[in-house]
């Protein structure tokens, strides 16, 4: 029982030992990924002429920038940063399905001197880069600056934005965070009153840098937690970077969204509907102050004028004669005297008491058969 417990043991090493080899091969390749790597067409060109770069084992479907930067070597990276790279003649390239690509990049002087590289990084999402050794024929050439010893901080912690935005900042006020990090020293001695330089970038535009002091000591070994402001031009909007940089390295880099300052917008709508509006109003206040008045109550009054002196230019009948009546006692009177009526003849007025119509027994009294 026991011999054949043995065999069966021994038997089934050789099949573990399999599985084991099988699992080691199939982790292997993800666990050795590809790393970013650019290559050349040809080591040196002048001014005016161009280079084939090629890159393989990037991001697939990564948006990456190509620039010529001088004072950088691999090893110690692009000293610099983005401003001893010639900028302006930077070349946009997008990786394929496999992470590859390839395109021709003109030649340019850079604002620094040789030793130069030619610059491969990535423009959004995950950060990765890579450089190529390239000289550029007839640009100057000097020694790298010496590298600092003593104390040198790494950042240990994902930088982020602090902060949020307020009403003002909805009215196109100038946004602003503060962008906290962890560093430590790695060096051996302490770091005192470092000086940072943070860099705003939009699209793909080279980062504007400020440098920031921040006080304080920190010992080898020992990590401090960074607090720096950071604030963008007044009605600044869309996608930013956020870039830390410290003895010319760059050791951080945080997106930042910023929302567009709707109130602006509003205030412009509103602004092209009130203002037409009382421009209106005013101009036809003005029409109505220049059009002319009609002048109907005074041609009434001068008209009852007019009658009134008909009437007392009429000859009148009668014993008794009234006193002359003036244009203004006229004007006075509330019921004009129309112009075949006079005031003795009226329908209207009584005579000696009684109706203007003759009585039958009165002294004026005629028959037509004649005194009797």
């Amino acid at each position: 029982m026991g011999g054949k417990m043995r065999m069966a043991a021994l038997g089934a090493v050789p099949a573990l030992v399999l599985v084991l080899l099988a699992g080691v091969a199939s982790m292997s390749p993800a666990s050795a990924a590809p790393q970013p790597s650019v290559k050349l067409s040809e080591s040196e060109a002048g001014t005016g002429g161009s280079v084939t770069v090629t890159g393989s084992g990037w991001r697939p479907g990564a948006l990456l920038m190509m620039l010529i930067c001088g004072q950088s070597v691999p090893s110690r990276g692009v000293i610099g940063g983005t401003n001893s790279c010639a900028n302006a003649d930077g070349r946009a390239v997008t990786t394929d399905a496999k992470g590859g690509f390839s395109k021709r990049l003109p030649v340019a002087e850079p604002p620094k001197p040789c030793p130069c590289v030619v610059h491969v990084a990535t423009v959004t999402g995950e950060k990765a880069e890579a450089d190529a050794i390239f000289m550029v024929a007839g640009h100057s050439v000097e020694p790298l600056p010496k590298e600092e010893s003593g104390g040198r901080l790494s950042v240990l912690t994902d930088t982020r934005l602090d902060g949020s935005s307020g009403l003002l900042t909805w009215f196109g006020s100038p946004p602003a965070r503060t962008l906290v990090f962890t560093v430590g020293n790695v060096g051996t001695a302490p770091v005192k009153n470092p000086v940072f330089s943070v860099g705003t970038s939009h699209g793909v535009f080279a980062p504007q840098w400020e440098e920031q002091q921040w006080r304080g000591t920190i010992a080898p070994g020992r990590k401090a937690q960074i607090r720096l402001p950071v604030e963008l031009s007044a009605g600044a909007h869309g996608d930013y970077t956020v870039s830390l940089k410290y003895s010319g390295k760059v050791l951080a880099e945080q997106p930042w969204g910023v929302g567009r300052p709707w109130g602006v917008t509003l205030f412009w709508i509103l602004l092209c509907v009130v203002v037409p509006a009382a421009v209106f109003r005013v101009g036809m206040a003005v029409v109505d102050r220049m059009r002319p008045r009609r002048s109907t109550g005074r041609a009434g009054r001068h008209r009852g004028l007019r009658l009134t002196e008909l009437t007392l230019r009429m000859p009148r009948t009668g014993s008794a004669s009234p006193s002359p009546q003036t244009p203004a006692s006229a004007s006075a009177s509330p019921v004009p005297a129309l112009p075949w009526f006079t005031p003795d003849n009226d329908p209207g007025t009584a005579t000696h008491g009684q109706l203007s119509a003759p009585h039958e027994n009165g002294p004026t009294t005629q028959t037509r058969k004649g005194h009797t």
